[in-house]
């Protein structure tokens, strides 16, 4: 299982970073919201607001880029599996149709005349 769990994150580093990065923020908001809670002072309570505030959103935005590029990704993997499987279709078709040789780069789907 932990094999697994591993070589899934391998293969899916950007969902683990995004995962990651998300935490990170919660817990440094988290800690952000103890640190301005703790006093009344506002002087004392602007570190905060600044560091662990603006961090903490920082890291929420990171992850959530990491993990809109990973569907992306995975839409772009999905897109050239189906131009593959069409372009192969077409050869296939192609190469059992009665064009004559001269005349089948014409047909060829995807190659520009």
């Amino acid at each position: 299982m932990r094999t697994d769990l591993l070589g899934w994150m391998r293969l899916q580093w950007d969902r683990t970073a995004a995962w990651g990065c998300v935490l990170a923020g919660v817990i440094t908001l988290f800690i952000g919201w103890l640190g301005v809670s703790g006093t009344a002072f506002t002087a004392k309570q602007l570190p905060y607001i600044a560091g662990c505030g603006l961090g903490g959103l920082f890291l929420l935005g990171t992850g959530a880029m990491l993990w809109l590029s990973a569907d992306l990704r995975d839409e772009w993997r999905k897109l050239d599996r189906i131009e593959t499987t069409i372009r192969d279709a077409g050869l296939a078709a192609l190469a059992a149709s009665a064009v004559p040789a001269a005349d089948r780069d014409l047909y060829v789907v995807g190659r520009s005349q």
